[in-house]
């Protein structure tokens, strides 16, 4: 249900063309190691979240070619060899990734594939378009929620914004694993067997004789969710007041008053909202619950707390379906593998940050024994066994910036996810990584959660990597010499 269509043909027309001609070369059995990876957090956030792993193991699975796909690739001009290649392809090689929830920053290796090369380049569009997207979507709820208080709830409304249907369940899946108490997705929501949550529109406001009518209608088929919007009109002279008359009915008639409040969707909402507190406390409702929305991002929910605005629930819509920042994922080759070497590969540029940190790596996070916290994410080569008491570790980027890290516990990153092409990761439900990404942002320091200036979290090299990847910028900056 993730992959509702068969994306085999989801790549760029150059991954056929460089598969064709690897294969024409000679180079069909050289394996290639490539790595998907982030350079900068959107939205100058202090991390990012991981998310679209099922919808890759689900393509990787079931990729192939149909009869169809291979007439529409021969009149590309693709060559007759490669076309029989395609008719019986599928995937033979390895997949590492880090889980779904996990925190993750930039330019560690969150997906590593390591194949056959022209197995290797045909995924990689399909890879990044599945993970920037989702991302994008898991990433900006995190922030979203981070911005806002423990008790109170986030509910993702985005659908309407996303950028196209199957966007839209994503965003509000991906809501969801981050930490959304609900969305209002019925499509998502099914799939995800959660209760989709929703209120009313204004145009129900309007199709009433008046807005109390509106109310008090929405009142008597729903009193367990009588949740009123109540800025069609006037929000503290009409809405909250009819709003008020309508408790006041409910209250008369012996009706359920455990799931009453308003919903605030325009207009100044600190003021609005603490205005509306005041009147329904007055009027004996303290507990009316008060739900904003609007547009709402990290930025605009810390400045309600600041002005100390009165809410027990919001609604998220653009900033979750499709937020502003984008996690720009890139698919890099790390190594090739000749007659079982491995042949660390680099790419250069005048762009300190767009440097690729070469080799077949392994991924490792050290937290604090005394307090948990996460302290370094740490890159090593893949046959290195690491010290266990203390570890000098040094910038990617900038080679004179180290730090020595002690009394630490490491924990790989990366997991399995494909053996020689058989699927051999075990997979967790919705509610599994719903509970993991919360517990693994819970082990992110408070300074680097928090939304204005977060604390740089360290990705950093061990001695060994940092050694060869000067060792590979030299080498590679003689060449062009």
């Amino acid at each position: 249900m993730r992959n509702p269509r068969n994306y085999s043909l989801l790549s760029d027309a150059y991954e056929f063309m460089m598969a064709d001609a690897y294969l024409l070369s000679g180079k069909k059995d050289l394996r290639a190691v490539f790595d998907v990876f982030f350079r900068m957090i959107p939205n100058n956030g202090g991390y990012a979240v991981m998310a679209g792993l099922d919808k890759v193991i689900d393509y990787i699975r079931h990729i192939c070619f149909t009869d169809d796909d291979l007439q529409y690739l021969e009149s590309l001009g693709l060559s007759r060899e490669f076309i029989e290649y395609l008719s019986d392809f599928h995937f033979t090689g390895n997949l590492y990734a880090i889980p779904d929830g996990t925190p993750v920053f930039p330019n560690e290796p969150l997906i590593t594939v390591e194949a056959p090369i022209l197995e290797a380049q045909i995924v990689e569009t399909a890879l990044l378009a599945m993970i920037n997207g989702s991302m994008e979507h898991a990433t900006g709820a995190r922030r979203i929620l981070d911005a806002t208080p423990e008790n109170v709830r986030v509910m993702e409304f985005g659908a309407r914004r996303a950028d196209g249907l199957e966007a839209a369940i994503d965003a509000s899946i991906y809501a969801l694993m981050a930490g959304c108490q609900g969305t209002s997705n019925v499509q998502a929501a099914k799939m995800c067997e959660t209760k989709a949550l929703g209120t009313m529109a204004h145009s129900f406001v309007e199709t009433f004789e008046s807005e109390y009518d509106a109310f008090l209608a929405f009142a008597l088929r729903y009193p367990n969710n009588c949740l009123l919007l109540v800025d069609t009109y006037d929000t503290l002279r009409s809405g909250v007041p009819n709003a008020i008359k309508v408790f006041e009915y409910m209250r008369d008639h012996d009706m359920p008053l455990d799931h009453i409040g308003i919903r605030i969707d325009s207009g100044d909402l600190a003021y609005l909202s603490k205005e509306a507190r005041k009147m329904m406390d007055q009027a004996g409702f303290e507990m009316a619950t008060i739900c904003l929305s609007n547009s709402l991002t990290a930025e605009v929910i810390t400045s309600l707390r600041i002005q100390d605005a009165k809410f027990d629930s919001l609604g998220v819509g653009d900033n979750i379906s499709k937020p502003e920042g984008r996690m720009g994922c890139v698919y890099k080759e790390v190594a090739v593998i000749d007659n079982g070497r491995v042949i660390p590969k680099i790419k250069l540029s005048n762009d300190i940050i767009k440097i690729v940190n070469p080799g077949y790596k392994r991924l490792y996070r050290a937290f604090d024994r005394e307090s948990g916290y996460a302290v370094a994410d740490i890159v090593c080569e893949r046959d290195e066994v690491l010290p266990e008491d203390e570890m000098l570790i040094t910038s990617l980027s900038r080679f004179d910036k180290s730090t020595v890290i002690r009394n630490y516990e490491l924990k790989p990153l990366q997991e399995q996810i494909f053996i020689e092409g058989e699927y051999v990761y075990d997979e967790p439900d919705l509610k599994k990584r719903i509970a993991y990404c919360q517990e693994q942002v819970n082990r992110l320091y408070p300074e680097v959660r928090r939304i204005l200036n977060p604390h740089e979290y360290y990705v950093d090299g061990s001695e060994k990597y940092i050694e060869l990847k000067k060792k590979m910028i030299k080498e590679a900056g003689e060449k062009r010499v």
